[in-house]
């Protein structure tokens, strides 16, 4: 078809090397097919890779701050000294590391924390922007590649002997820098490839990258802490590398980029796109024509900012879980006994496996409701009792602490997974762009980035007020899911509207999004 061949040369993205090896090895081209599970299992190692090298600070918490039990949490921002004991020419588990085995040890590595999601939270507007403008596949593997380096780079700290809390810093920061181009890239290339038809189911399972990276970083630098700690951020940030080669090589961003022609696949999701611009990113003959959409006409797609706002305490509850679940299991008491580092590291892991589930949960519940707002909003509204069962009852037994982890992960992490794929998938590619599919990224970025600044500041309220009590910690947490559940009463109110509405006229198949129901 001479639409599939043409814009090949206009277009703004090449044909990956390692896409163009496979069809020379075939003798022919790809399938539809096969470039969707490339797509999927590509930008899943990826997007597990960010997360594996974002989990090893929690885990290596408790090794550099061995006595912060003792000591409390006492957050002071931003000093401008720090005491910095001399170099240490051997090290054993136990120890700790200066700067951070000091009375304000807690403090700093709390510093990082929201130094890293500071920067994060940030560079992810500036991404989605870059993003809808630039070759998706180098920009993913710059960013990959660079995070990779700058994870190392903090594990560089232990061989070097470095004991400068600045050091710490400034590569925490410019690795938050680098880990904010992963979502926007990921979810772009996934959006351009599969339809709104089963988006839900598809992308819940695919979102446990999230859990399977975290796992993965947990399991890894647990592993590696009795071998020194810089291990275990210097074999995650080599492991990042290496993915980031794989995409550059063999990612292919749209099927415009590599001549895919959805029309001869007969089985391929996507089929019933054929209604008007909802779906335009597999249109071919549009790409030539679109131009990236402004970052303030973003924020204006109906849904944009409610479910950014709400992803922003969503995720003030999953990222206060990332950093500081297994430092709360070290300082828990479980059936009486306190748990090493390396056994509390593993446990928290149980955490995210909950999450994997409850990802896949909403997507296929949303999917089959055709409700994505009431479905977030109902997993918010369920993790508040999670929350208060974990809390309560989570001392009693180590049993009943994996249980509970479990549900409180399934919860926290189902609306968190829903908002942050299918949603942002189904906003940048909404009818008011009119078929333009240059908005992904950027709205993608939108949501995520304003859900990442909750992400930063969960973890730094968490210091301040755990130095008083972990009870109320988690009555925070609580909080923040029902003010997040809250938040989306406006898109619940109109779906649950629409569905009377189809059901007393009885027409239509296809449930509407709730972005089509706010337009009613």
């Amino acid at each position: 078809m001479g639409s599939l061949s043409e814009p090949t040369p206009e277009s703004n993205y090449s044909k990956p090397p390692g896409i163009r090896f496979l069809e020379y090895i075939k003798g022919t081209k790809l399938s539809y097919k096969t470039h969707q599970a490339i797509v999927l299992i590509v930008t899943f190692l990826a997007y597990a890779s960010y997360h594996a090298t974002r989990k090893t600070t929690s885990i290596v918490k408790s090794t550099l701050d061995p006595e912060s039990s003792d000591v409390g949490l006492k957050f002071t921002p931003w000093r401008t000294s720090y005491s910095e004991e001399p170099a240490k020419l051997s090290w054993k588990a136990g120890d700790g590391w200066a700067p951070f085995n000091g009375p304000d040890g807690t403090a700093l590595l709390g510093e990082l924390d929201v130094a890293f999601l500071g920067v994060y939270a940030l560079g992810m507007y500036f991404s989605g922007q870059l993003g809808d403008r630039l070759d998706l596949r180098i920009f993913l593997t710059v960013g990959m590649v660079g995070t990779g380096l700058f994870t190392s780079l903090f594990g560089v700290g232990y061989f070097g002997n470095i004991h400068s809390f600045w050091y710490f810093l400034v590569v925490q920061m410019v690795a938050g820098l680098f880990q904010s181009t992963g979502w926007p890239s990921v979810v772009a290339v996934v959006g351009n490839w599969f339809g709104k038809s089963k988006r839900g189911l598809i992308m819940g399972i695919w979102n446990a990258h999230t859990s399977i990276g975290n796992i993965t970083g947990s399991l890894i630098a647990s592993a590696l802490l009795s071998y020194g700690w810089g291990w275990s951020f210097v074999v995650p940030g080599l492991m990042i590398v290496f993915i980031g080669l794989v995409v550059f090589l063999i990612l292919p961003v749209n099927p415009e980029s590599v001549g895919a022609d959805k029309e001869n696949d007969e089985l391929h999701y996507p089929k019933k796109i054929g209604e008007g611009v909802t779906e335009p990113l597999l249109n071919s003959e549009t790409v030539v024509q679109e131009k990236a959409v402004g970052f303030i006409t973003a924020w204006k797609i109906p849904g944009v900012a409610p479910f950014a706002l709400c992803l922003f305490f969503a995720k003030l509850v999953a990222y206060t879980f990332l950093y500081w679940l297994p430092f709360y299991i070290t300082n828990t008491a479980i059936d009486g006994k306190y748990l090493s580092s390396t056994t509390a590291g593993n446990l928290s892991t149980l955490f995210d496996v909950g999450g994997v589930l409850g990802g896949i949960l909403a997507g296929h519940i949303s999917d089959r409701l055709g409700a994505r707002a009431i479905t977030a909003a109902s997993f918010m509204y369920c993790a508040i009792p999670a929350l208060f069962f974990y809390r309560s009852y989570g001392h009693v037994s180590l049993t009943v602490n994996i249980i509970l982890m479990f549900i409180t992960g399934m919860f926290v992490n189902g609306p968190y997974a829903l908002i942050t794929t299918a949603v942002s998938a189904d906003l940048g590619t909404h009818s008011s762009l009119e078929g333009n599919s240059r908005a992904l990224a950027t709205v993608t970025a939108i949501i995520d980035g304003t859900g990442s600044v909750g992400a930063a500041i969960g973890p730094l309220i968490t210091g301040y007020i755990s130095s008083t009590s972990w009870s109320a910690v988690f009555t925070m947490l609580m909080a923040a899911a029902l003010i997040a559940g809250l938040l989306l009463t406006r898109l619940v109110v109109a779906e649950v509207t629409a569905k009377i509405e189809e059901s007393r006229s009885q027409g239509g198949s296809a449930s509407r999004s709730p972005v089509q129901a706010l337009e009613v």
